[in-house]
C-alpha cells in the first residue's frame, strides 16, 4: 500500500515503486542490478519482492562473485564480464598489453587448475569464480636518472617578505591592490595587472594585518599561492608520465635540490600496452577510468615523495607534468579522438597552467599544475621535456635525439633549424607482442652475447631467466645474425629441434615452466619496430638535406635506450652503423626537462617559442616513408 511504502527505507521504497510501475513487463526484472544505487541487502530485498510479484529469482540471475585466492579478495561483479575486467575492478592491475583482445597471452590466470587467458573467460550468471593469479614480475627496473646539465636557479615559484601597510585616510586603493603594489616593489618582475584576484585571501587581509605586519608571500607569475608568518618549506614536483612507467621527483623550492624520487608502473597498462589501445578504450568507454587511475597513481606518488622528504603535501606549490600527447590528454580527461583520426592532431597543444586540485592532486590548495606543450599529434610534451634537458636548439653542431619507445619520437637539427617526427615503432622493445617479452623486471634477460660458439646472458637482479626485455631482445637478434641463424630477410634457422624458434634458456634452467625463447613471429615484430625507427631517421635527414656524416651526436632517451647496446642496435639496423659510435644515452631526459621547467622559468618559456618553430614531418601518408620502411625491414648479414 502507499502507506506501507512511506514507512520503507528510501532504497526499498524506490525499488518497490519501480517494480510496481513496471509490473506489466516482467522482462524489466531482468535488467542488471548495477543499474540500482543500492547495497547488497537492499538489492536482495528488491529481488525477493520480484519473486513475490513475478516468481523470478533475480538474486541468482543477476549476481556473480569472483574470489582471488592469492590476494584473499572477493568482489561482486556483473555477470558477463571477463576475469580480466574483474581483476581491474579488484584493483589488481593485471598485465594486458593487447588490451584484452586475447593476442598477447600476458594475462594468464589459473581457474579450476587450468591456466587460461583472463580476458577470454566470462563470468556467468550466479557463478562464483575462484581465480588464482600467477606469479607476475615485480620490482621493475624503472629509469629515473636523466641528462644533467648546469641550470641557473630562477624558478617561477617565488617567495618574498612584505609588510602589510595600513590604509591612509582618503586612500582609494583596496587591501588587495596595496598588497600587489608592495609585492611589485619587492620583486620588479611582478605585474599587478596580470595577477589573479584571490577573493578569499583579499577578504582576510584586514584581519591578517591586525594579527601581524610582516608576512611571507609565496607566489607565481599569475597568482598568490599562500601567505604565512614563517618562511617554512616550499617545494616543487615533476612527473614524467610514460606509456609504461611514471617517474616523479620532489624538488626544494628554495634551491632546486632533488629531495626525493619515486617511480612505478603506469596503471593504465591494464587497458592496453600502447597509446592506440588506450585511445580506443577511451573512445569506447570514456576517459574516466584511464584518467582516474593515473591521477590516483600520481597523487599516491606525491604522498610517498612528501613522506620521504619529511614535508607536508601542503608544502608542494607547483607540479609539472610531461608525457606523450595521448598520456597528456588522458591525464587531463580530454578525449583522444582527434589523435586516432586523420590528420592526427591534438585537441590542445599549448602549455597549460591549471589548478592542481582540479585534477585530484592533494597538494597546497592553490597549487599550480603545469603541463608542458605538445608539439604534434604523436610528438608530445615528453619530447618538449627532452628538448629542454638537451637544448639542441642552442647547439652549433647537428644532433639527433631519439626516444625509442612505442611512438619513436625523434628530433634532428641545431640552432638554425630543427625537424621532428614520430614513428609507429610499437611496443616490441618494451616487451609487448613478444611471446617471452616482458618489462625490465627481476629475471628479465637484459643482455645477450654470442662468442666463440657459446651463448651468454645476464638477467635483471641476477635472478633465474623468465623472459626477454627490450635490450636483451635486440642483443639476441644481433647474436642470431652473428651466429648465421638469421638471414637477410629475417628467416630463422636455429638448427634446434623446434623449427621457427630459438631457445636461449631451456625450461629446466629458467625461472618458469616454459624457458626463454624467440619465435619467427617475434623476429617479425622486431623488424617492424626497427624499420620504423630507421625509416624515420632517413626522412628527417632528407628533410634537412644532410647525411649521416653531418650528425655529430645521437642522444638516446628513455629506459630502453639507456640499457641497450648501441653495437647491437647498429647490427640489426635500428640505427645507421655510422652513428653507433656517436650514441650518448641521456636517460630519462623527459623527466629532467620537467624538473628544469620548474627551476628555471625563462627556459620553460623559451620552449613555447621553440615548439612553434620546430617543423613537424608527417609520416603516416608519406610514400617516401613507406619506401624507406620497406628498405629497412631486412638485415645486413655481411654475406
Amino acid at each position: 500500500s502507499a502507506k506501507g511504502m512511506r514507512k520503507m527505507p528510501q532504497t526499498r521504497r524506490m525499488a518497490a515503486q519501480t517494480v510496481c510501475h513496471f509490473s506489466h513487463n516482467a522482462d524489466f526484472c531482468r535488467l542488471r542490478i548495477s543499474k540500482y544505487p543500492a547495497n547488497a541487502h537492499e538489492i536482495k530485498y528488491f529481488s525477493e519482492l520480484a519473486v513475490v510479484m513475478f516468481g523470478l529469482d533475480m538474486w541468482e540471475v543477476f549476481m556473480a562473485w569472483v574470489k582471488f585466492v592469492r590476494e584473499d579478495i572477493e568482489i561482486e561483479v556483473e555477470d558477463g564480464i571477463s576475469v580480466l575486467e574483474a581483476e581491474i575492478q579488484a584493483g589488481l592491475r593485471p598485465d594486458a598489453p593487447c588490451g584484452g583482445l586475447g593476442k598477447c597471452g600476458k594475462c594468464l590466470v589459473k581457474i579450476n587448475g587450468e591456466v587460461v587467458k583472463a580476458c577470454q573467460i566470462r563470468i556467468g550468471e550466479g557463478e562464483t569464480c575462484v581465480v588464482e593469479t600467477l606469479d607476475r614480475a615485480g620490482n621493475e627496473k624503472i629509469l629515473t636518472d636523466g641528462f644533467n646539465r648546469e641550470v641557473v636557479f630562477e624558478p617561477g615559484l617565488r617567495m618574498a617578505q612584505v609588510e602589510l601597510e595600513k590604509a591612509k585616510a582618503g586612500e582609494k586603493r583596496s587591501d588587495w591592490q596595496r598588497l600587489l603594489d608592495t609585492l611589485a616593489e619587492t620583486d620588479g618582475e611582478v605585474e599587478p595587472g596580470q595577477m589573479e584576484v584571490d577573493l578569499k585571501l583579499a577578504g582576510e587581509l584586514y584581519g591578517m594585518r591586525r594579527d601581524s605586519d610582516e608576512w611571507y608571500v609565496i607566489y607565481s607569475r599569475r597568482r598568490i599561492l599562500e601567505m604565512r608568518k614563517e618562511a617554512g618549506r616550499r617545494c616543487l614536483a615533476a612527473f614524467d608520465i610514460g606509456t609504461t612507467t611514471i617517474a616523479g621527483y620532489l624538488l626544494d623550492g628554495a634551491d632546486g635540490r632533488t629531495l626525493a624520487v619515486e617511480s612505478r608502473m603506469n596503471p593504465q597498462a591494464q587497458y592496453g600496452a600502447d597509446v592506440i589501445m588506450r585511445a580506443n578504450y577511451a573512445l569506447e568507454h570514456g576517459t574516466e577510468a584511464l584518467s582516474m587511475c593515473v591521477r590516483k597513481a600520481v597523487n599516491e606518488m606525491l604522498g610517498s615523495l612528501a613522506e620521504d622528504a619529511g614535508i607536508r603535501r601542503e608544502d608542494v606549490f607547483q607540479v609539472c607534468v610531461v608525457g606523450n600527447t595521448c598520456m597528456h590528454h588522458l591525464f587531463l580527461g580530454i578525449s583522444p579522438a582527434s589523435l586516432v583520426h586523420a590528420p592526427y592532431i591534438p585537441a590542445v597543444s599549448e602549455r597549460l597552467v591549471l589548478n592542481a586540485g582540479d585534477y585530484g592532486l592533494a597538494v597546497q590548495e592553490r597549487a599550480e599544475l603545469i603541463m608542458l606543450s605538445d608539439i604534434a599529434g604523436y610528438v608530445g610534451a615528453d619530447t618538449c621535456g627532452c628538448l629542454l634537458a638537451i637544448r639542441q636548439d642552442q647547439q652549433e653542431e647537428i644532433s639527433l635525439m631519439i626516444d625509442i619507445g612505442t611512438n619513436g619520437e625523434m628530433v634532428l637539427g641545431n640552432r638554425e633549424r630543427m625537424v621532428t617526427c614520430s614513428t609507429a615503432a610499437g611496443p616490441a622493445f618494451e616487451g609487448a607482442k613478444i611471446e617471452c617479452g616482458m618489462r625490465g623486471a627481476a629475471g628479465a634477460v637484459d643482455h645477450v652475447k654470442y662468442e666463440d660458439g657459446k651463448w651468454n646472458y645476464t638477467t635483471v637482479g641476477n635472478k633465474p631467466a623468465v623472459g626477454l626485455c627490450g635490450s636483451g631482445l635486440i642483443d639476441l637478434v644481433a647474436g642470431l645474425l652473428d651466429a648465421g641463424m638469421l638471414d637477410e630477410n629475417g628467416v630463422l634457422r636455429s638448427g634446434q629441434e623446434k623449427q621457427g624458434m630459438f631457445i636461449l634458456v631451456p625450461p629446466e634452467r629458467g625461472g618458469n615452466e616454459r624457458g626463454v625463447y624467440l619465435t619467427q613471429k617475434d623476429i617479425g615484430e622486431v623488424q617492424l619496430a626497427k624499420a620504423a625507427i630507421a625509416a624515420g631517421i632517413q626522412m628527417l635527414m632528407e628533410q634537412l638535406g644532410i647525411t649521416e656524416d653531418d650528425i655529430c651526436s645521437v642522444y638516446i632517451a628513455g629506459a630502453f635506450g639507456n640499457y641497450m647496446d648501441p653495437v647491437s642496435a647498429g647490427k640489426i639496423g635500428l640505427l645507421p652503423a655510422t652513428l653507433v659510435k656517436k650514441v650518448m644515452p641521456v636517460g630519462n631526459a623527459a623527466g629532467e626537462g620537467a624538473k628544469i621547467a620548474l627551476v628555471n622559468e625563462k627556459e620553460m618559456l623559451e620552449m613555447d617559442e621553440l615548439v612553434r618553430k620546430i617543423e613537424f614531418v608527417e609520416l603516416a601518408a608519406s610514400a617516401d616513408f613507406q619506401d624507406h620502411f620497406i628498405d629497412e625491414l631486412g638485415f645486413e648479414t655481411g654475406e
